[in-house]
Order: C-alpha cells, then structure tokens, then sequence
C-alpha cells in the first residue's frame, strides 16, 4: 500500500449535509435557511423570469415580427467539387452520398452547389440545383434530374 492510494479514498466522498439534527451539527434549528420568509418555507422555488411581483420584461417588451422557423425547409449541402470523388458515368443520388459520407441522413432533401470544378460525367439526382451546379453538371458532360 503506497500513500497516494489512502489519499485517493481519503476525500472522495463528501459526507452530505445533515440538516435538523440538532445544534451540535452546526445546521440545526432553521436548518441554513434563515428566518422567516418565503426562502426559509418548503416548496420555495421560483418560476423563471419572476421579479417579485412587478410585471416580468417578457411580459413588458412588445412582441413583434414573424419568425419563418417552423416553416424552413433544412437542405443538405454537397458541392459540386465533392462529387468528383465517384467514377465517371456514375449515377449519384441519395443512397451514394450517404455511402461516400458527403451527406447524414437519405430522407432530409439534398442541393446541389456550385463551388469547385467537375471535370467527369456523373448523372446527378437531387431535391434542387443551384444555378451554377447545373451548368456546370452540363458542360462537364453529365445530366441533372430534380426529384
């Protein structure tokens, strides 16, 4: 037994506070609370935002605007420069992507963009193509189908 192995186990466990045990503890009669008040009474937590009864300022500030969130359609994204990577006359769809790991998930829709160059002739199938993707998808050789 070496002294670094006592001193591991030694302070590990903090022993929890006994509260109501009486003086000695050092935490008996209010228990660490305080007297009196809405702190010291069981079931005295707060709802978030409570600014002891004034009116809250998410109440005070107007609400304005509209947030398109809920109605966003999330794409994934795969650059023109990242197909280069399948063989030439390839189809590349939904299922290949998925196996070369440019995309996550085979349900959500796919664009394509334009960044990079394409130097072979692949069939490309996805939900939409950037302006730029599908020109050049065409001088490289290849066709664009939109699903």
């Amino acid at each position: 037994m070496k002294l670094d192995d006592i001193m591991k186990t030694a302070g590990k466990h903090k022993s929890r506070k006994r509260l109501g045990r009486g003086n000695g503890s050092g935490h008996g009669g209010t228990c660490c609370r305080g007297h009196k008040g809405y702190y010291s009474r069981a079931g005295n937590k707060l709802n978030l935002g409570f600014e002891g009864g004034s009116n809250p300022m998410l109440k005070r500030i107007p609400k304005r605007g509209f947030s398109n969130d809920p109605f966003r359609k999330n794409f994934q994204v795969v650059n023109i420069e990242a197909l280069d990577r399948f063989e030439d006359g390839a189809t590349v769809d939904a299922a290949a992507l998925l196996a070369a790991g440019l995309i996550s998930d085979a349900a959500l829709p796919i664009k394509v963009l334009g960044s990079g160059q394409m130097k072979k002739k692949l069939t490309v199938v996805a939900s939409k193509f950037s302006a730029a993707a599908s020109e050049k998808i065409a001088q490289a050789g290849g066709t664009v189908q939109a699903v």
